[in-house]
């Protein structure tokens, strides 16, 4: 799968990554690498359970590593702009421009 099919099956997998800001980042997004880093920031509790729950189903048969961190923790070491991270629905919005541009 490539970075923008990950991205929309995940969007479309896991209805409380709405609660949360979701990134990829890593060597997937050059489309090399054979993991998949996913940054989730958000609150912890109850939302939390219920995001993981649902990726680790949707991520089943995917090599995710996922990376939590809380809005305070990544302000303190500005991870999302030092890994260039993308948000998960701009990388999802790619693979939907390129269908596009395909007529698919």
């Amino acid at each position: 799968m490539t970075a923008g099919e990950i991205a929309a099956h995940l969007l479309a997998s896991c209805g409380s990554l709405e609660q949360f800001d979701a990134y990829m980042f890593g060597s997937t997004l050059r489309g090399i690498g054979q993991d998949v880093d996913i940054l989730v920031v958000g609150p912890r509790g109850g939302a939390l359970f219920q995001l993981k729950r649902e990726l680790r189903v949707a991520g089943e048969f995917l090599p995710l590593h996922i990376l939590y961190m809380l809005p305070s923790e990544e302000r303190r070491t500005n991870f999302i702009r030092t890994e260039n991270c993308v948000p998960l629905g701009r990388v999802a919005a790619t693979l939907s421009q390129v269908l596009k541009t395909e007529g698919l």
